[in-house]
């Protein structure tokens, strides 16, 4: 596609407030593909305002009327499929195969879910005396990652839409084609003027005038948790709403009578899926000492075929954190099983697909987010030391148990702390709601629980 040079703002492509661009670069091969406008404080205050504008009237629309317009923008994105998934592919460098079948296709279910969710869900009910209303909570300011350019925006602007909330979105600014896809998408779609509005920019400039502007109600914001603690205390001088999705460091828990070679090729898919730069990757396999030399071979078996089929990591930045993981690891003492810290290959940013042996719970690797293509595997004795390994990290934001019964899995799963496990291989479900405990995050995304972030609750007595 070509890049727009200004802003969508309430309901229009409109001029930029500054002169000032951002270079979009292909990550396979380091090459700009386009440019996008840097946005700043200005150019968030007229997003914002214009938000504020469509507010009463949309919040006022019927949910059946809003349901029909979120499932016009869904019927949108599949018209475009082909065209989303390449500017995915080219902004991100994801297999276009991956970005057809995850980048898109997980997005339009999504958005499919709460045009649902927006005509059947209860805003109102009786409790004694009382009706209780669920209303929206007003202007929300939406700050999104690159890693699942699309999933991430419609996992935040469908809810809020389906809540009858108008909503300003900062995209990442190294996949910021996507978003204004889908901003062309909105207007195709039909939704009224300043219901959505898009500004792009850097994240300290239009990132950080979006989460402390006044006229913005509610922050969702995914990414790092570092940054997620910045807004969260920018957000709460102003006594505002947050719902943030921040880091993971998940545990893939084997236990003993689990289906060994199953649990150990799923998880590593898990891992180097989207080259590693997903925030509920598996990245620690906890496997039983009886079993942990053969989970090894089989780890670093299935790592050795992704060398031909994984992408690259987004940009030059992330590259050198990851390899610089990788070094750590060696340097802290984990045995390289496959993959390292050389470059894959001269062009782009690529990492190679990397698994350590002899990980420690108390290294780096184990304890930090690297968010690339690297798998740690690590024994524990038994079931209480599996439970502490797993447990022993500042994140709980998703996670793995396979057991031959699935009773036993789950009993296990229940003392995890952590906001959503998959049992022996459980596929991805758009309704389940999805967030952390501990430093992973506040709030939920996706269903009924996600819609709920973006209500707020007032009672009438009689």
């Amino acid at each position: 596609m070509k890049a727009h040079d200004g802003m969508y703002i309430d309901g229009e492509w409109r001029p930029a407030a500054g002169a000032d661009t951002i270079a979009v670069v292909n990550p396979a091969d380091g090459q700009v593909i386009g440019h996008v406008p840097a946005g700043t404080a200005e150019d968030v205050d007229d997003a914002v305002r214009a938000a504020r504008g469509a507010f009463p009237a949309w919040a006022a629309t019927p949910p059946a009327e809003r349901a029909a317009r979120i499932g016009a923008l869904r019927d949108v994105l599949v018209a475009r499929r082909d065209e989303i998934a390449g500017t995915v592919t080219a902004e991100l460098g994801s297999p276009l195969k991956f970005s057809q079948a995850v980048h898109v296709g997980a997005p339009v279910a999504v958005a499919g879910s709460y045009a649902e969710l927006a005509a059947s869900y209860a805003f109102e009910e009786k409790v004694g005396n009382s009706t209780v209303y669920l209303e929206p909570v007003g202007v929300v300011g939406a700050i999104t990652p690159w890693n699942y350019p699309l999933h991430q925006i419609v996992a935040k602007v469908a809810p809020a839409l389906a809540a009858g909330c108008t909503v300003v979105l900062k995209p990442a600014e190294d996949t910021p084609l996507t978003a204004q896809l889908f901003a062309e998408a909105v207007h195709e779609a039909g939704l009224p003027a300043g219901v959505f509005n898009l500004v792009t920019g850097l994240g300290p400039v239009a990132g950080q005038a979006l989460a402390g502007h006044e006229g913005v109600d509610l922050v969702s914001f995914t990414g790092s948790t570092a940054v997620g603690r910045r807004i969260g205390a920018t957000a709460g001088a102003a006594v505002k709403r947050v719902a943030l999705e921040l880091g993971g460091k998940s545990a893939n828990v084997i236990l003993p009578s689990a289906d060994l070679a199953k649990a150990v090729n799923v998880g590593v898919a898990n891992v180097m899926s989207n080259s590693g730069q997903t925030c509920s990757a598996w990245t620690r396999m906890l496997v039983h000492t009886s079993q942990y030399d053969e989970a090894v071979s089989l780890a670093a078996d299935a790592a050795a075929k992704y060398g031909e089929r994984i992408g690259p990591v987004v940009n030059a930045k992330q590259q050198q954190r990851v390899r610089g993981y990788i070094e750590k690891g060696v340097a802290e003492g984990a045995r390289l099983v496959a993959g390292g810290p050389e470059a894959l290959q001269e062009q782009g940013y690529f990492v190679s697909p990397t698994v350590f042996a002899d990980v420690t719970p108390e290294m780096t690797i184990a304890q930090e987010e690297i968010f690339g293509p690297v798998l740690s595997v690590i024994r524990y004795e038994d079931e209480a030391d599996a439970l502490r390994i797993a447990n022993g990290t500042v994140y709980g934001l998703a996670g793995a148990v396979w057991a031959g019964e699935e009773a036993e899995a789950v009993a296990f799963a229940r003392r995890l702390d952590t906001g959503q496990v998959d049992i022996n291989g459980g596929r991805f479900n758009p309704l389940a709601p999805f967030g952390g405990y501990k430093q992973s995050g506040v709030g939920r995304e996706l269903g009924s629980h996600g819609l709920s972030e973006y209500l707020q609750t007032k009672s009438l007595q009689f």
